[in-house]
């Protein structure tokens, strides 16, 4: 699709960033950025411009400074450490152009850690107890302080677990065949869930409507423990429930990074989501979502 006049840059654009792009068909031109020359052609046919820059190389993001007013920050930071190096070379390059009027971070409701389980808004001082939710606090930091500075209108979207049927590696009936186990119902923790499609909707009413220097749970109405959100799963596809664990016997059998998300339990209200955002969930629960 050509782009003569582009409004949007998305940075990351996978799958969530591809779900943007069928939102945004014919009506926005998108420039996508990618580290990869091989996603050009599959970036095309979604209806964007691709321009080839890795965020782990900050002297091959010069072409992106000024390409459009509205950024949509998608990237996750790297594996490692506990700064957001990425989103660092992205926002200087982003501050040489000048040209940023509105940025959409998506970051991730782990930056919250364990809360026992509470129920809470976004008011809540983030605690996060990984390197990864750190790195999410260093990003969040960094873009808004990038909005302080620029007068850019910058939001950060909290997002949960992503799912959905056609997603890769969200795809939720894949552990379920695997049997992973689950903990035991006195060990459970609450999670939280949005359905890839209502997190793009989200995407776009952030860049349309987002308030700036506000934070946004991105979640569905869902309050279930992992245990029983897997059952549900099993039971409408047919699949046997997986197996339960004391945390002792999950702790012997799972890997320190799966047993990480079996060790925060919050329920995320998101009445900011529907009320300042406007955004009406197709999917309000997994439930739905799953069906």
């Amino acid at each position: 699709m050509p782009c003569a006049r582009p409004e949007l840059l998305i940075v990351g654009c996978g799958d969530v960033g591809l779900r943007v792009l069928r939102l945004l068909a014919g009506r926005w031109g998108v420039v996508a950025l990618t580290s990869s020359p091989d996603r050009c052609d599959a970036l095309r046919a979604a209806g964007a411009v691709p321009v080839v820059g890795n965020l782990d190389d900050a002297g091959s993001l010069q072409r992106i400074a000024s390409l459009a007013p509205r950024v949509l920050h998608l990237a996750p930071p790297a594996a490692q450490g506990e700064h957001d190096l990425r989103t660092a070379h992205l926002l200087q390059a982003l501050a040489r152009g000048g040209g940023t009027r509105r940025l959409v971070y998506m970051s991730t409701s782990g930056v919250y850690g364990d809360a026992g389980g509470a129920r809470f808004d976004e008011t809540r001082a983030p605690r996060p107890a990984t390197a990864r939710g750190r790195r999410r606090v260093d990003a969040e930091r960094r873009v808004r302080a990038f909005g302080l500075m620029t007068g850019a209108a910058v939001s950060v979207l909290r997002v949960p677990g992503i799912y959905a049927l056609d997603r890769e590696g969200g795809d939720p009936r894949e552990r379920v065949r695997r049997g992973t186990p689950v903990l035991a119902e006195a060990d459970d923790v609450y999670t939280n869930h949005i359905h890839a499609d209502d997190l793009a909707r989200a995407c776009v009413a952030a860049l349309l409507r987002g308030a700036p220097q506000r934070i946004y749970h991105a979640s569905d109405d869902t309050e279930l423990k992992m245990g029983d959100y897997f059952d549900a799963v099993a039971d409408l596809h047919g699949l046997p429930r997986p197996p339960r664990r004391s945390r002792a016997e999950a702790m012997a059998e799972l890997s320190p990074m799966q047993m990480s998300f079996l060790s925060e339990s919050r329920r995320l209200d998101n009445r900011r989501l529907k009320q300042e955002l406007r955004l009406r969930l197709h999917h309000p629960t997994v439930l739905d979502g799953l069906r």
